[in-house]
């Protein structure tokens, strides 16, 4: 997922990385990102 977080912070599209990593599919950058989100999002908002 580190990569693919480096991608997008330096600009670059997913499309980009799905060209420079032919293994991973984009159903899978799309899951490793909605969970990036899921997880940034419970940290912004603490349950109570």
């Amino acid at each position: 997922m580190k990569n693919l977080l480096d991608y997008l912070a330096a600009g670059d599209s997913l499309d980009q990385f799905l060209d420079d990593f032919p293994t991973v599919k984009r159903e899978q950058a799309v899951a490793a990102l909605e969970l990036a989100r899921d997880l940034l999002t419970a940290g912004a908002h603490p349950a109570r």
